[in-house]
């Protein structure tokens, strides 16, 4: 498996990293432009994600109806929840592939780094590729790469916020009486987590190189910009010629 994941990922990932350095001398542009490449290639499942995740979002009022409804009978809960979600054409797990895809991509861009920045091996080198003896790991003049940065961490944060908050709810009108209490409850767990997970993405960023969360903070942005822009589209009316 180790060494699948290597033939697979890391090393094409690691050529295709010296490869471009070699081109562009600064580490920093050629993490945008390996993150930019990633993104288009996972644009199509990306995008299955975000209707995926949004479909969900929607549904979340008839699902917790239909807890209250079958409260006492789990089976028949399932089994209308089932239905419901075949109704409305949603997969419950449309939004985890894109996810589980990233992480091996992402481990993989760790090694990368580790290897290029601290360790300066070039073992994985294909022939083709040129040697070029040393990486330096400060991108802009500025950003060491190659150590923890906070100011890139805090971006990465700043942009899952921005991400989560296009999913967030807004709290039920207090006349919504009995059924806006489960909106209200579930607007609420919505809340906590729009501010937990940006908050997890700093605390993980502070811990990693500065190549990986300048990765994930430039990531997380296009990931935002791709949800806008598929908001905004199915917000758009239908002109019926």
């Amino acid at each position: 498996m180790g060494e699948l994941f290597k033939i697979l990922l890391h090393q094409p990932i690691f050529n295709g990293f010296v490869g471009l350095y070699n081109l562009i001398p600064d580490v920093g542009v050629v993490i945008v432009v390996i993150t930019v490449l990633i993104k288009l290639a996972l644009y199509p499942l990306t995008n299955k994600s975000i209707k995926a995740q949004k479909s969900l979002t929607d549904l979340q009022p008839k699902l917790e109806e239909l807890k209250q409804q079958h409260k006492d009978n789990q089976q028949q809960l399932a089994q209308e929840t089932m239905k419901l979600y075949k109704e409305h054409k949603v997969n419950p797990l449309g939004s985890c592939l894109p996810l589980l895809l990233q992480l091996p991509i992402f481990l993989a861009l760790y090694w990368v780094l580790r290897d290029a920045l601290t360790k300066d091996s070039f073992d994985l080198l294909y022939p083709f590729v040129a040697n070029p003896g040393h990486i330096d790991p400060v991108s802009f003049g500025v950003f060491d790469l190659a150590k923890r940065n906070v100011v890139l961490a805090v971006l990465a944060g700043l942009a899952q916020f921005w991400q989560a908050k296009m999913f967030s709810r807004k709290q039920p009108p207090k006349k919504a009486g009995e059924g806006g209490k489960d909106e209200s409850m579930m607007a609420a767990m919505n809340k906590q987590m729009l501010y937990v997970m940006p908050v997890m993405t700093v605390v993980i960023g502070l811990q990693l190189p500065g190549g990986l969360a300048l990765y994930w903070f430039f990531s997380t942005l296009l990931t935002a910009l791709q949800q806008l822009v598929l908001f905004k589209k199915q917000k758009e009316p239908t002109v019926v010629s």
